[in-house]
């Protein structure tokens, strides 16, 4: 589904990600695990089309995307979930929702899925007319995903999505973020979280200052005794 090809990225001339090459297959959970500052949510901006790549090329079911706008991105089928999560706090739950439909032209097609994620996250559908910045930080992350469920994407990026949540909330975060995938999204996920990312992953990428410096299965990669001694502190 996603293929990025030796993509070099900088912020005018430092480097932030450096002849990273990777592939998510449909259907697959896929996660980049990296220290703060490993050019993770570069590469994800860089997928989105908020960043252009130097060198090398990124397809997405065989097309070229790196050198298209953002939206454009977007009504390929490509929804990214930010970091911080970049709701619009003075509008409503409900109208937050509304503003990720933005590609979609079908107003029967847009309660479909506001139904589904209504569905997916019932205090949602109960806090729709409240304003987004009154919810609690779990609540918060909730109505992001489900903005980025909003535009139908056929992938759906992750950008640390467990940054400032409880321990018990994270452990509900990952289970929605696989059910998202068993209802037929592939997810490519970005999270320092390494343990927790990692389990969910059906294949993981390590990424080290820019460069991609290990990869395989969730499961290999969890055993690997380089990614215990660096991220999971055995």
């Amino acid at each position: 589904m996603l293929e990025v090809n030796k993509i070099e990225v900088a912020y005018d001339e430092v480097i932030a990600v450096q002849e990273a090459s990777f592939r998510v297959e449909e259907g697959e959970a896929v996660s980049i695990v990296g220290s703060n500052g490993a050019g993770k949510t570069t590469i994800l901006k860089t997928i989105a089309g908020l960043l252009h790549p130097r060198r090398g090329e990124i397809r997405f079911m065989g097309a070229r995307i790196d050198i298209e706008p953002a939206h454009a991105v977007v009504t390929r089928g490509i929804s990214l979930v930010p970091e911080g999560r970049g709701l619009f706090g003075k509008l409503t739950v409900e109208r937050n929702l509304y503003l990720g439909a933005y590609t979609v032209r079908s107003a029967k097609e847009i309660a479909t899925v506001l139904e589904l994620v209504y569905e997916l996250y019932p205090v949602l559908k109960e806090r729709h007319k409240q304003r987004a910045d009154t919810l609690s930080g779990g609540e918060q992350q909730m109505l992001a995903i489900g903005r980025g469920l909003m535009s139908k994407p056929k992938l759906l990026m992750l950008d640390e999505p467990s940054l400032g949540l409880a321990p018990t909330l994270v452990t509900s975060l990952f289970e929605h973020i696989h059910d998202i995938k068993e209802r037929g999204t592939t997810i490519l996920l970005v999270e320092q979280n390494v343990r927790e990312a990692l389990e969910l992953a059906d294949r993981g990428y390590v990424l080290q200052t820019g460069k991609i410096v290990g990869e395989g299965t969730g499961e290999d990669l969890l055993g690997s005794e380089s990614v215990k001694k660096a991220y999971l502190g055995l």
